[in-house]
């Protein structure tokens, strides 16, 4: 038998090779380097805006696709292999995957504030190939293993759950907090079901498109707001107040779009003494209403991907049905179908889609 063909498909994977071209490429088997690691066969990827972004730009900031990287990181699979130094998972344990690998020696790594380390090595973040592979392999401690009840489709949605989570965390968001959530997308949806989970008693979701407000509705928030447009921000927030009861304000702003409308009218519908998160990432430079954040002398903090913790607490999030990530599916494609995914996410369809993975 010719051997080309006993090769074929191996290792299928989804590869960017430049602005709006892509490829499937038949990649090596990731093999296992180190005894901690372990090889994944990935099930279900998410599709991300930063997969639609580096497609539609080829670039987010200052990380450039200079050569192929194959796209995806919110991910979930199958055990298929593991180091000789592995202990706490074994070939068909189901898992989600954080798709960040640290270098665990920097300082920020040191100080227990991984997700800034100095060299992270993060999945389809150039030049780091992404999970849109057939198979993939990552650091024991990098793999949570999913319970029985949770489906490897709710592994996937762990990622962007975990995103939610370090940011209502860097909020302190607490019981009775009424918060503000700026962005009814996925993260800015699972930020309101976590804002919920962590005991706030009002979860408002603004956003500019009454369908995703909609769906807010009934799945986390308490209350929604429409943005009136050609309006102040100021004038906004004073509405926003007054229609959902904010007497001085909101304890707790996040914000998930990184719309420069949104976080004008975040600072202004904060109390004094209140909180501002940025989780949204948006233009590089934007202007900002230093007075207003100034005499409310608010605590005001930025959110980067998560951290120690935060996919541990995502998992039990919703394996005691605490959050619901189900419903944020709101379609499934083949792997052969990639691209078209990441059009429909681009075109604003639905919430989640979910990219199968490749079959044996």
């Amino acid at each position: 038998m010719d051997k080309t063909l006993t090769i074929l498909h191996q290792n299928l994977s989804f590869v960017l090779e430049g602005v709006k071209k892509v490829s499937y490429q038949d990649r090596p088997i990731p093999s296992i380097q180190d005894p901690h690691d372990v090889q994944v066969h990935v099930k279900f990827t998410g599709v991300c805006g930063s997969d639609v972004h580096y497609w539609q730009h080829g670039s987010i900031g200052s990380f450039i696709l200079t050569s192929p990287m194959v796209l995806g990181h919110e991910s979930s699979g199958t055990i298929t292999s593991v180091g000789s130094a592995v202990t706490t998972l074994k070939p068909g344990d189901r898992v989600a995957l954080e798709p960040g690998i640290p270098c665990r020696r920097c300082e920020p790594c040191r100080g227990g504030k991984y997700n800034l380390c100095l060299h992270m090595a993060f999945a389809a973040t150039p030049p780091i190939d992404g999970t849109l592979a057939k198979y993939y392999v990552l650091p024991e401690d990098f793999c949570y293993k999913l319970p029985d009840h949770v489906g490897l489709e709710e592994g996937a949605l762990m990622e962007p759950l975990a995103v939610a989570v370090h940011v209502t965390r860097q909020g302190r968001v607490g019981p009775g907090d009424k918060v503000v959530v700026f962005g009814a997308g996925p993260v800015g949806l699972l930020c309101c079901a976590v804002a919920r989970a962590f005991g706030a008693s009002v979860v408002i979701a603004v956003d500019i498109q009454p369908a995703r407000l909609e769906f807010a509705r009934g799945y986390a928030a308490t209350g929604v707001y429409e943005p009136a447009k050609g309006v102040e921000a100021s004038v906004n927030a004073e509405r926003l107040r007054e229609m959902h009861g904010l007497g001085r304000g909101a304890d707790v702003v996040i914000d998930a779009s990184g719309a420069e409308a949104s976080v004008h009218t975040g600072i202004h519908v904060l109390r004094t003494g209140g909180t501002y998160v940025q989780g949204g990432m948006g233009r590089d430079v934007i202007s900002f209403p230093i007075m207003a954040a100034c005499t409310k002398e608010l605590d005001v903090r930025g959110s980067f991907r998560y951290g120690s913790g935060d996919y541990k607490l995502a998992v039990g999030l919703v394996a005691e049905g605490r959050v619901d990530v189900k419903r944020l599916v709101t379609g499934t494609v083949g792997f052969r179908e990639a691209e078209r995914a990441i059009t429909d996410v681009q075109g604003g369809k639905g919430i989640k889609t979910l990219i199968r993975g490749v079959e044996d």
